[in-house]
């Protein structure tokens, strides 16, 4: 058993209101320089949508992760021959016109036109040619667009259902949306690292951090085509690639990332994983409807006293251990089973999970009246306006048992608040749904702790790194090195000659 620790993550989409205040607080940190200005680490999309970049999750078109051919795992961008030949011509990229033209406003002829008896207006500028240019797309340009003929129903998970789920889905009554918060999953088995010819992305050996050396980086762009959640980004004025980075700057010094720090909704939650990476290449070959239960067998008991001794040899401190017990992202995937990966079946084993929304039940109008189904206003998650499926192709692919699952525990635990804290529901029919999705009334209410009165502590739970003992067993004394500062480059990143 090998034991390694993992930063993961969990987003509460129950929660998410769309701001997109996340993806501000990451732009103004880390994308505000030349060649970043269509880079979105961070993004919100709606869902049902096409996401940024447009159809990312359309793999006949990109090609991106893993799959499964016999026995055999092998990128679905193909083998390093089939790379080979595309090394100076990748026909799976994104182009510009899939991402969007990055713009500004013209903000001097606010200030320099001529007097005249019309309002001066600022103009949009194209950032790459300067020339004045027609919006036509943007990072959230389809931003509570759920439903409409041009974004929604282009959404690829919407292929399994029938003609008369859609229409039910896009009835004007009936019309529902949800946000998708995305990062970089920072994912065990990630397809960035496993097509990168100069090897220049790699993964972070003590907290599973992904990250681009900018040294090493070519430009040759196929972790762009390799990553199935399109997260890598080029830079054209470098000539590198650029990715998230889980801001493992500010975690080093016990902060959340920046996204997390200014969510507004509170929806994210940060922690610990450990995991046997012994079983990484047995997990990603299991049939696609196990996929979930596969990654949740990987996630190793941080209380079992075999884990913490293989850990222990492993390097892994008490610390570490410590707030691996604590960490939300234990409770909401391994303990509770809530939290389920995106699009699993790409067989990257992210570590970002999502506890999926409970959506509005299926209603009708009549005569002015507003008649909920089954004649219950909270409904059930059968009569969910978005179709099982529909969630099930996001969140468990294609496993409606899963998402099943996951629906009732959360749908108990509303439903157990209701009954206790207002009394819309009675008891007896509380406790009936409790033991449906098989948790205890002690669990319910922690979970719902954990979910609506969370303190900072209970969300972010990052251990200390101890870099100051990193530093000084690799370089003397600390002091003689307090001045040198950064990411560990010698040199800015640069257009090669």
């Amino acid at each position: 058993m090998d034991v390694r620790a993992q930063i993961a993550t969990t987003f509460h989409l129950d929660k998410c209101i769309g701001c997109h205040t996340c993806s501000l607080a990451c732009n103004n940190l880390w994308t505000s320089r030349p060649g970043t200005e269509y880079m979105w680490w961070n993004n919100v999309e709606t869902k049902p949508g096409t996401g940024y970049p447009t159809l990312w999750e359309d793999q006949d078109k990109y090609r991106g992760g893993w799959e499964l051919k016999g026995n055999s795992l092998r990128p679905r961008l193909g083998g390093r021959v089939g790379m080979l030949t595309n090394l100076f011509y990748n026909p799976y990229l994104p182009a510009m016109d899939d991402y969007y033209e990055p713009w500004t406003y013209q903000y001097d002829h606010l200030f320099n036109a001529p007097q005249g008896p019309d309002q001066p207006t600022a103009r949009p500028i194209s950032k790459v040619t300067g020339q004045y240019l027609d919006l036509e797309a943007g990072p959230n340009w389809d931003d509570d667009l759920g439903g409409s003929p041009v974004y929604a129903r282009n959404d690829v998970n919407l292929a399994k259902l029938t003609e008369t789920e859609q229409q039910a889905l896009f009835s004007i009554e009936q019309k529902v949306f949800f946000y998708l918060p995305r990062i970089c999953n920072h994912c065990l088995n990630p397809g960035c690292v496993g097509v990168c010819p100069s090897g220049a992305i790699y993964k972070r050996a003590e907290d599973g951090v992904v990250l681009v050396s900018q040294e090493k980086c070519r430009g040759w762009r196929f972790c762009v085509s390799g990553c199935p959640y399109k997260k890598p980004y080029y830079n054209w004025n470098t000539g590198k690639s650029e990715k998230c980075i889980l801001c493992y700057p500010r975690m080093e010094t016990g902060q959340a990332p920046a996204c997390f720090h200014s969510c507004v909704g509170r929806i994210r939650y940060i922690g610990v994983l450990l995991y046997d990476a012994d079983r990484i290449e047995e997990i990603t070959k299991v049939p696609e409807a196990e996929l979930v239960a596969a990654q949740r067998s990987l996630i190793l008991d941080p209380a079992d006293p075999e884990v913490i001794a293989a850990a222990k040899k492993n390097g892994i401190d008490d610390e570490w251990l410590e707030a691996a017990r604590k960490s939300p992202t234990y409770k909401f995937v391994k303990e509770w089973e809530v939290a389920l990966p995106l699009h699993s079946e790409f067989r990257t084993l992210p570590m970002l999970f999502y506890i999926p929304p409970l959506l509005p039940v299926v209603a009708t109008t009549e005569n002015g009246n507003y008649n909920v189904a089954d004649s219950e206003f909270f409904g059930s998650i059968e009569t969910s306006r978005i179709p099982i499926q529909y969630m099930a192709s996001l969140f468990s692919a294609g496993n409606e048992e899963i998402i099943k699952k996951a629906l009732r525990i959360l749908w108990a635990v509303r439903s157990s608040q209701q009954a206790s804290r207002v009394g819309l529901i009675d008891e007896d029919v509380a406790a009936a749904q409790l033991a449906e999705a098989g948790i205890t009334a002690e669990i319910a209410e922690e979970i719902s702790r954990l979910t609506a009165l969370p303190r900072v502590a209970d969300r972010y739970v990052l251990p200390p790194y101890h870099r100051e003992m990193a530093i000084e067993e690799l370089t003397g004394d600390t002091q003689q090195h307090k001045y040198e500062v950064g990411f560990g480059s010698t040199q800015s990143p640069r257009r090669g000659p």
